[in-house]
């Protein structure tokens, strides 16, 4: 459903088309070979021009061939040859698809979440056959000892004999190989001083069963934590759970790892560090619901019981800055059919989720609830907050004033009706600020023109023939004389006469109605020669 995209989403498939040098018609042609039916390519048409229109300013797309002013045929007839006009790369409908979120912290080729072997051992290592003890004593005791555990588990110490550590931890190891030395007449703690590490790290299999991208055996670093072998396996598949994966030891469910408390909060308490022959398991969700519309993040999200749309909302980030955040539309997945249901903003902390929900959450209304508009021969022209009681006279007194070929006689404004339908009222600008009677209250969305002598009437010109250099017409100035257009026109050519210079004049004052009315003027006029500047001179008119 094309009307289910946000603007985002529709930006998105524009840029990605325009990578894959694809045209606009090319990706309306492919979405119809997809199965897009006719009507909803339309509407992804109408949507791409207004995605362009609104980015058009801040040139973030570039025109990619959407033909403007003409509408395509989309029918299925004039779409039956698409397939052969295929476009470059169509797989840039892929950004459509609602992604899991999650999802993309296992696809992620960035991260690879393998164990840091370079630190220092941590002192709940368990230790195990193939680890690599090293023991240094030093003081009134000197020795420098690297001892592999056994398949028993066992370290054999010289002079100390045979220790079995497997399944202790580097801690509780420690201890032990201290009490065998003491006993030993290694006089620790008197003079003697000894320090055990970790060398060789040891393997382990883990097995990784349920719902991940590949499932098996692995092997890894016995460091390896549940996120490692999660990213080895390629994470939960699209029907996997996010939220009660389970870590299995000695047929026993010791922990469940919640990814969500990762992503959310950077909080990894039950990202445990896995022992030879664990068990990891994915099941299925259980639940899980889909936030489109103006939230950050528009993804599908698993809802574990006891959580609400306020929890949903926290996971898509909250809501954008467009979203009209009062009311949220879920539709609903019943018995045999679907049912839509509207959410106030009350009730986000009370609506449990239920098994397929879908919530849309819908933009603001491009609408001012307190804009004015003045354009036209003022000062500072553009849009205004209307404030409480402003009158025109106000508005016109903010955008500067008239400008000093504003026509005041007569200024528009253009006023939406309850039915949004128009109605223009007229006034006299200096009397609106010459007389308080003649002010007018303002509404929302008035819109005030006032227009510019220049706007009244066709530019004035005059015309000069004959023997120029450079007949022709020429923008006409208060004061032009005869000479100053015989400049203008390059002069006089080399058969011209300064002397009987023609002018003819329009005749305004005359009656239409009489029958030998004059409709011009001729006059007769001599100029300098040289063209020297003359007060006498002739003065021309429009």
């Amino acid at each position: 459903n094309v009307n289910e995209l946000s603007d985002a989403q529709i930006k998105q498939l524009l840029q990605q088309a325009q990578a894959s040098g694809m045209s606009d018609q090319q990706l309306l042609q492919e979405a119809a070979t997809r199965g897009l039916p006719p009507q909803q390519v339309q509407t992804l048409e109408k949507r791409i021009a207004k995605v362009k229109s609104t980015n058009n300013d801040q040139g973030d797309l570039s025109d990619t061939g959407l033909n403007q002013g003409r509408k395509l045929n989309y029918s299925q007839d004039s779409l039956s040859g698409a397939s052969q006009k295929s476009a470059p790369n169509s797989d840039v409908f892929g950004s459509l698809q609602t992604k899991i979120f999650g999802a993309d912290l296992f696809r992620n080729k960035n991260l690879t979440f393998e164990p840091n072997l370079n630190l220092a051992t941590p002192v709940n290592y368990v230790l195990g056959p193939g680890d690599q003890l090293n023991i240094n004593v030093y003081g009134r005791s000197v020795a420098n000892w690297k001892l592999p555990v056994s398949a028993e588990g066992n370290i054999n110490i010289p002079g100390v004999g045979l220790i079995n550590i497997t399944g202790k931890t580097m801690e509780q190891a420690t201890v032990v190989i201290k009490s065998h030395l003491l006993a030993n007449n290694y006089a620790i703690n008197n003079g003697t001083t000894v320090q055990i590490s970790l060398g060789n790290i040891r393997s382990i299999k883990v097995i990784i069963v349920g719902e991940v991208v590949r499932p098996g055996t692995y092997t890894l670093p016995s460091l390896a934590t549940v996120f490692n072998s999660l990213y080895s396996a390629g994470g939960p598949s699209d029907i996997g759970s996010f939220r009660q994966i389970e870590i299995i030891r000695d047929n026993r469910v010791i922990r469940r790892l919640d990814i969500y408390d990762f992503l959310l909060r950077g909080d990894q308490k039950d990202n445990i560090r896995l022992q030879d022959q664990d068990l990891v398991r994915v099941p299925t969700y259980k639940v899980r619901v889909q936030m489109m519309g103006e939230v950050k993040r528009p993804a599908l999200y698993e809802i574990l019981p006891g959580e609400t749309l306020k929890d949903v909302i926290a996971f898509a980030g909250g809501f954008s800055d467009q979203a009209f955040p009062e009311l949220v539309k879920v539709t609903q997945i019943s018995n045999n059919e679907k049912r839509l249901t509207d959410i106030a903003a009350e009730d986000y902390k009370n609506y449990i989720p239920l098994r397929g929900d879908k919530y849309v959450v819908e933009r603001i209304l491009d609408r001012y609830e307190n804009r004015v508009t003045i354009i036209g021969a003022v000062f500072r022209p553009g849009q205004y907050e209307l404030t409480g009681g402003m009158t025109l006279s106000q508005l016109l007194k903010r955008a500067g004033g008239f400008k000093g070929d504003a026509f005041t006689n007569r200024g528009n404004l253009v006023r939406l009706k309850p039915d949004n339908s128009r109605e223009q009222l007229s006034f006299n600008g200096q009397q609106v600020l010459d007389n308080p009677t003649a002010d007018i209250l303002l509404k929302r969305e008035d819109s005030v023109i006032i227009a510019s002598q220049f706007d009244l009437h066709t530019g004035y010109k005059v015309t000069i023939k004959g023997q120029v250099r450079l007949p022709g017409e020429f923008a006409y100035a208060d004061s032009m004389s005869v000479a100053d257009l015989v400049i203008k026109a390059g002069g006089f050519s080399e058969g011209a006469s300064p002397k009987r210079i023609e002018v003819s004049r329009r005749v305004f004052d005359n009656d239409p109605k009489a029958q030998n009315s004059l409709i011009a003027s001729v006059f007769t006029v001599n100029v300098d020669p040289d063209l020297k500047n003359n007060s006498a001179n002739f003065v021309l008119k429009p």
